[in-house]
């Protein structure tokens, strides 16, 4: 990484130098250097750009915000860089918020939707092209010769359908604002601090669940966005069986880099941190350290998914055996989950409620523990009283979308304790962990953690498994490993 200038990112119409590095090798520039850097360059305007494919519905979301809110100024930042260390930062991920309701993804972008007497005017705030008059786009550490071109402001209007601003102008907008005014929190403190004596907490929290809850129902363009994740996920599940020999010669981190690359190369990124949990780890419900070994005769509990361009993400968990072929103990454990993951996936339908397949799950897991003798039953009580949550741990699902958890912040009446519809997707991921110091265990439960996970959208007459690609039978998935291996 080259390392000659880190400059700060200079004010808009600042004729202060920028800033070199401390220890940079270069002492300054000379007035011909930046006389010649200013000119010479050809026009790369893009004249032709067409609307982003979800633009008309980022619309639609806008004018349903509009009309929630009506005569209030509503402020949803994108966020802002967060250094890593020293002077390298985290790459960026825009705000669900922001993204949701415009599609674009850059960082320091700012929606506005400004109050009218008829609903609301709609700018998008960005940073523009980088400044060639006083050296930004070469000197500075954010400009476009290190780190990439930018849209200009004409070009963002045309792809987002939105008008575009200069956002270092919004937050001297933004002081001088007058009536009530929400922001999204979390973000971008610059932003927040130029509103600070005009918001209120219960009134920006107001604006989040709004948001949250805005994405329950999935349109058609966010299932096409999803199955898209899915389908790279399922390739994805695909190539670490294909190497499961180098990650034994290896560790789990062979299993999380080879998962990765596909992520990245069809898609943005992985949607979280994978979890390649290998032998006793597995029991670990959120094990992403991936760096224990993969043994044969093991199980390999992988939960992982790519995340699309525009920011959705699969959320999927098959347990593998390493060596293609389930122990006797393995193989009943393993059976028991699927079993209870169909009485889940069976639940999912419109008009259930929300607990349902969570209940239905649960129901089977018990039955299977009191059969096995390791709870105290009859079923009824184990339930009443939660005694299957000693080796279930975790809920049977949650909302899929930006989010791996997605619509977090929704109210309780409208999330858990709703009614299924059309057009929503969530996990089913009911699972048994046996802990390798779980001594109210026979040992030869010890150590095996088993969870399987699709993702399930609610139909007009049922669901639809959108991970279906991916086998679940346990005879099903050995035939399957040993095709690929073969």
């Amino acid at each position: 990484m080259s390392d000659e200038l880190n400059p700060e990112t200079p004010e808009t119409e600042s004729d202060e130098p920028i800033k070199q590095r401390k220890n940079g090798l270069y002492p300054g520039v000379s007035d011909e250097l930046a006389e010649n850097m200013k000119s010479g360059w050809a026009d790369t305007e893009l004249r032709d750009l067409q609307p982003i494919e979800q633009a008309g519905h980022t619309a639609r979301r806008r004018a349903a915000l509009s009309a929630r809110f009506p005569g209030e100024r509503l402020v949803i930042p994108a966020g802002n860089l967060k250094t890593r260390s020293n002077d390298t930062e985290y790459p960026f991920r825009s705000s669900v918020e922001y993204t949701y309701l415009t599609g674009d993804q850059t960082e320091d972008g700012v929606l506005v939707l400004e109050p009218t007497a008829d609903g609301h005017t709609e700018t998008i705030y960005l940073l523009p092209r980088s400044n060639r008059e006083n050296g930004e786009f070469w000197l500075s550490g954010q400009g476009e010769l290190w780190v990439g071109r930018r849209h200009s402001l004409t070009e963002a209007g045309r792809l987002y359908g939105i008008p575009a601003s200069d956002v270092r102008e919004l937050a001297d907008r933004l002081r001088e604002a007058t009536g009530p005014v929400r922001v999204v929190r979390g973000y971008d403190a610059g932003i927040e601090a130029a509103l600070t004596d005009k918001v209120t907490a219960e009134r920006d929290e107001e604006l989040r669940v709004f948001l949250s809850e805005a994405r329950l129902i999935k349109d058609e363009f966010e299932v096409g966005e999803l199955q898209k994740a899915v389908d790279s996920t399922v390739r994805g599940f695909k190539d670490v069986v294909k190497v499961l020999d180098k990650a034994e010669a290896t560790s789990e981190r062979y299993i999380e880099g080879t998962f990765f690359l596909r992520a990245r190369v069809e898609g943005n990124d992985v949607g979280y941190g994978s979890i390649c949990a290998a032998g006793p780890h597995a029991c670990t419900l959120h094990w992403v350290r991936n760096d224990g070994p993969v043994r044969s005769g093991d199980l390999l509990l992988l939960d992982a998914g790519v995340e699309t361009h525009t920011l959705y993400t699969a959320d999927v968990t098959r347990t593998l055996p390493v060596n293609g072929t389930y122990s006797e103990i393995q193989k009943k454990i393993y059976d028991a989950v699927f079993e209870a993951q169909e009485a889940g996936i069976a639940a999912v339908r419109p008009g259930a409620k929300y607990r349902d397949f969570h209940d239905a799950a649960q129901r089977v897991l018990a039955a299977k523990l009191v059969e096995w003798g390791l709870a105290d039953g009859p079923v009824e009580r184990v339930l009443e009283l939660g005694l299957q949550r000693r080796w279930t741990l975790h809920g049977t699902g949650h909302m899929l979308g930006m989010d791996v958890h997605d619509c977090a912040a929704a109210r309780t009446e409208t999330y858990v304790d709703a009614t299924l519809e059309p057009g929503m997707v969530l996990t089913v991921e009911p699972g048994l962990y046996f802990q390798a110091d779980d001594v109210t265990v026979p040992e030869e439960y010890r150590g095996i953690g088993v969870r399987i996970e699709d993702d399930i959208l609610v139909t007009e007459d049922g669901n639809r498994n959108l991970s279906a690609g991916l086998p679940r039978r346990s005879d099903e998935v050995e035939a399957w490993m040993a095709s690929l291996k073969g």
